[in-house]
């Protein structure tokens, strides 16, 4: 009962559903070219982005370098050079070789200009790099990319770099994503292949209402997706607002039929070209390298399938189906949630507050155990999961305790130990006394300091409170502390940075 195991068979299931809702309706809005009655199977087209970073083994850019590089968009579509061009073509070869039909290896948006030494090798690596490869079907993708990350990681081995796949490697910095791109297309018994997703006129409509339908459904259970799609410390670091993080349950479509959207912002963007009805998709943004594809998958497709129910069952036409998908806050739906908004085509960390985006998107997770919790507090979303009885509710029990357990494991033995470290290397460098400005910012910092790591006869740390909450099985409480020393941690770097830059002798 592994992994690959419930894909194989969440794909069986919505395959034989799907199949039946077709049979029972004679049209369906937006596929009115094509005769249902002809739909001889169908065809799970999806396909993965592999976002990496690669470095020299030992050698570690600062942050104020990458972060500044960043900003400034240096590395955009930059040139590789030395030994990362060779393992980036090297790597690309291999994939071809193992028939995954590379598409494009290529710089990302994170990384510093190497360094050349004097035997005309690079030093000093620290990129960031993207290679996608051709869609398959469903299983078959999703082994593609398991074999995708062994050949990247090992081909730059071979050239003498280390390759990261986390989601979030550097703070302050880009995180990197492996966006899940999802279609559905028909097969027709004269052996000919059709977009579902697409609608007939690609000129006037968005998509057709399986369209519509695979993207309100995907939308509106999302809560009941994220859990396995960011189930660590590392993946939800990379999930926080600002630079293009896609945090928010929404969606973008464009500002026409005629006009393609270009919202990196959103959580679920839809794919299209009106020349090409094929291409038609919608592109979660929200797995990232260590999410597992398997399962992405097949909740990404049970999803799909409740949407795409409602919709179809419905009998309302493409313009009803839009406005439902671009309702209001506030207005009643008759699928999405009445107190909820699910398109814009606005950028949704520059144009909405914090409290404006939780009020109409939905406040996302900030933690593992919050991000469990969800199917705590969805039970009829985590019904849609289970449909089918293929992912079943020991399943999805067993998947959360296991989650839990890594979660509080990496919290008591390495966050903490690790932003000790970061308190005991907080060390005092002026003279007291002698620099006002100097005595203020110490202050701020030990105090910072104490209320982390040092107990009192009146009070406890930060780090000891976590290990008492977790040791009790007070997991709310331990999830609450643990926000709270990751924005003390932050504010004590960025007090410390100031300060230290401030000794001058």
């Amino acid at each position: 009962m592994d992994s690959r195991f419930i894909l194989k068979h969440a794909l069986e299931y919505v395959r034989k559903e799907l199949l039946q809702l077709f049979k029972e309706h004679k049209t369906i809005p937006g596929l009115e070219h094509i005769n249902l009655a002809e739909i001889a199977d169908l065809s799970f087209t999806s396909a993965t982005e592999l976002e990496f970073w690669v470095k020299s083994p030992r050698e570690d850019a600062p942050i104020e370098a990458l972060s500044s590089s960043q900003m400034m968009q240096e590395q955009y579509w930059q040139r590789t050079r030395g030994n990362v061009r060779t393992a980036l073509e090297q790597a690309v070869e291999a994939l071809e070789y193992y028939g995954l039909e590379p598409e494009m290896g290529h710089k990302e948006c994170g990384g510093v200009r190497g360094q050349m030494d004097t035997e005309g090798h690079m030093t000093h690596v620290m990129e960031q790099l993207e290679i996608d490869w051709k869609y398959s079907e469903g299983l078959q993708t999703a082994d593609n990319e398991l074999l995708a990350r062994i050949i990247v990681k090992e081909v730059f081995r071979m050239n003498g770099l280390e390759v990261s796949f986390q989601a979030k490697p550097i703070i302050g910095v880009a995180g990197s994503g492996e966006h899940v791109h999802v279609g559905l297309a028909a097969k027709l018994k004269n052996g000919k292949m059709v977009n579902l997703m697409a609608a007939s006129d690609m000129k006037e409509e968005f998509l057709s209402a399986v369209g519509y339908g695979a993207i309100m459904g995907l939308l509106k259970n999302y809560e009941v997706l994220n859990p396995f799609i960011s189930s660590t410390n590392d993946s939800l670091n990379r999930l926080k607002p600002g630079f293009e993080a896609p945090v928010c349950i929404v969606t973008s479509l464009g500002h026409a039929p005629s006009i393609p959207s270009r919202n990196r912002t959103i959580l679920a963007g839809l794919v299209r070209d009106i020349d090409n009805p094929m291409a038609t998709r919608i592109e979660m943004r929200s797995p990232n390298p260590f999410t597992n594809t398997y399962l992405a998958l097949a909740v990404f497709y049970l999803s799909l399938l409740d949407g795409v129910k409602a919709c179809v069952n419905s009998g309302k036409d493409l313009a009803a189906l839009e406005a439902e998908l671009s309702k209001q806050h506030g207005v009643e739906g008759f699928y999405l949630e009445k107190d909820r908004e699910y398109r814009t085509e606005n950028d949704v960390f520059e144009d909405f507050t914090e409290e404006e985006r939780s009020k109409l998107f939905g406040k996302p997770p900030a933690t593992v155990w919050e991000n469990m919790m969800a199917f705590k507090e969805y039970p009829e979303k985590t019904k849609v999961l289970t449909q089918g009885n293929i992912l079943k509710d020991s399943f999805i029990h067993s998947f959360a305790e296991g989650a839990l357990i890594r979660w509080k494991t990496e919290l008591l033995t390495k966050l903490i130990p690790d932003n000790l470290g970061v308190v005991m290397n907080s060390c005092q460098l002026h003279e007291s006394n002698v620099n006002s400005w100097d005595d203020a910012m110490w202050d701020k910092i030990q105090a910072l300091r104490t209320s982390l790591a040092q107990n009192t006869t009146t009070t406890e740390c930060v780090f000891t409170r976590i290990k008492k909450a977790v040791n009790v099985g007070d997991y709310g409480q331990a999830s609450a502390l643990q926000l709270e020393m990751s924005k003390k941690i932050e504010e004590l770097q960025a007090l410390y940075h100031d300060y230290s830059n401030n000794i001058i002798d």
